[in-house]
């Protein structure tokens, strides 16, 4: 974003009231910048109310906006990418009513990185806690990223699971603030997924949250992601509301089965009897993901304004030929080798920045053409 728009998204933010009217205003002028400047005609015509437009015509943005903004200028990894932003994930901005807005803590391009959800109860066995940990390190291993709410139980042994596999990935959704992790006893987690994953949140720095918040958080979770793997659920519990609402917006749902005598097994027999995917191993969850996985990619080319080889071309292939055609990649491509090469150096050889370069590595990456190991990227070899 511009140095215009992040004020402006800030005020747009801050104007509350209705979602979906901010939203038709952001996307049909394609900035905040440019949809304050079209003034109070263009929000009453976008369904802004009365109290948004007077929120928006307001000179003093008022301690609020002060506090955002220092957050964001408080240190390296923060930003905040709305929803008409390229950078915006395009698997969450497909679902009615995405957030206007998500406020990122550390690597904000693994929000288009091809991910699996793992989710279940916050008081779960021990073997379903070994489950997530095990589904999650082979997911991480296999290069997914895992997506999960942060949350006592096997939310905390996914997230343990993908930092524990080399270079693994992770994202943790928070239904509080960005600044606010919950509960507090992951606060150490929270700061190692931050330094080598991300942390999302829809809620500004110093929000109060209420119960409204969480249910929101499972959306943002399962909209991040390829599919959702419940581990161990209640019939009655997030996990299963997060596997609901992810076989209705057309993603995978998969869940492990357990014991009849567990009730915490429950939730998950009756999403299998309702559908979905019964497994055993991580193998065939990753198995499952390739359809969405391809259109992931393909939304990947169009951020990039790269070419497509052909329709419908998988998302992971190795061997495929040939480098990208753009100039940028193919100077990217000139300043890889087959030896491990670091960020810093590849900004230094192809004189790109480091943002630039982490999208056109990611998509890379889901072509089959490169590797990463400990943050050190190389071609793959064929």
């Amino acid at each position: 974003m511009d140095s215009e728009d992040i004020p402006a998204l800030l005020r747009v933010l801050a104007a509350g009231g209705r979602g979906e009217p901010r939203r038709l205003l952001l996307e049909s002028h394609g900035s905040a910048a440019a949809a304050l400047r079209a003034g109070p005609s263009a929000w009453r015509a976008a369904g802004l109310d009365p109290a948004q437009r007077a929120a928006l015509m307001a000179t003093d943005g008022g301690a609020e906006l002060t506090r955002w903004q220092r957050w964001l200028e408080g240190g390296h990894g923060r930003r905040l990418v709305g929803i008409h932003h390229p950078d915006y994930p395009s698997l969450l901005a497909r679902l009615p009513g995405a957030p206007l807005a998500l406020w990122v803590l550390g690597d904000a391009h693994l929000l288009w990185h091809p991910a699996i959800a793992v989710v279940g109860s916050r008081a779960a066995t021990a073997g379903g806690l070994r489950n997530a940990y095990d589904f999650a390190r082979s997911f991480a291993e296999g290069g997914l990223a895992v997506t999960s709410g942060l949350a006592a139980g096997i939310d905390t042994a996914a997230h343990e699971g993908a930092l524990a596999a080399s270079a693994g990935r992770t994202v943790a959704v928070l239904g509080t603030a960005i600044d606010q992790p919950y509960p507090r006893r992951n606060a150490a987690l929270y700061a190692r997924i931050a330094e080598s994953g991300a942390v999302v949140s829809e809620l500004p720095p110093g929000t109060a949250y209420g119960k409204g918040a969480f249910p929101s958080r499972n959306r943002i979770v399962m909209g991040l992601s390829l599919g959702v793997l419940v581990v161990e659920a209640a019939l009655r519990s997030g996990a299963a509301i997060t596997a609901r609402l992810a076989g209705e917006a057309g993603r995978e749902v998969f869940a492990v089965p357990g014991s009849i005598h567990n009730p915490k097994a429950r939730g998950c027999h009756r999403l299998i009897r309702d559908g979905a995917g019964l497994v055993e191993t991580p193998s065939e969850v990753l198995e499952s993901l390739t359809a969405l996985a391809t259109t992931l990619a393909d939304d990947l080319r169009g951020r990039l304004a790269a070419p497509i080889d052909a329709p419908g071309s998988a998302a992971r292939v190795p061997g495929a030929a040939g480098p990208p055609a753009t100039p940028d990649h193919q100077r990217l491509w000139q300043a890889l080798g087959h030896d491990p090469t670091g960020m810093d150096e590849l900004v230094s050889r192809t004189g790109l920045t480091a943002a630039e370069l982490g999208s056109m590595l990611l998509l890379m990456e889901l072509e089959g053409r490169v590797e990463v190991g400990h943050g050190r990227y190389s071609r793959k070899s064929q």
